[in-house]
């Protein structure tokens, strides 16, 4: 028997297309409704001593940063103007 430290833990395959989303950070609605947070936002373009633009083009990139606290509401999916998030709910493993 399979105690709970090493029963495979299955989350959602989530993916975001960078080509659709080009301003996450100004646009940032998957992140607003998505109650568990999975969401987090990086910049993509560093320049030293400058700040970087929330509104240029592929300055800053969205990612699902704890993918493993998705539980498949696909309510960013929904709300997406762009439609660039996919998510993927793996089958259960059986036992």
């Amino acid at each position: 028997m399979l105690t709970s430290n090493e029963v495979p833990r299955i989350h959602p395959k989530i993916a975001i297309d960078y080509i659709k989303c080009t301003t996450p950070f100004d646009c940032r609605k998957c992140a607003q409704v998505c109650t568990p947070s999975v969401y987090n936002y990086e910049s993509a373009k560093m320049e030293r001593g400058k700040e970087t633009d929330k509104k240029e083009p592929g300055a800053w990139k969205v990612w699902a940063k704890w993918p493993d606290k998705c539980y498949g509401c696909m309510d960013c999916v929904k709300v997406c103007p762009v439609n660039a998030i996919s998510i993927k709910i793996p089958k259960e493993v059986k036992s």
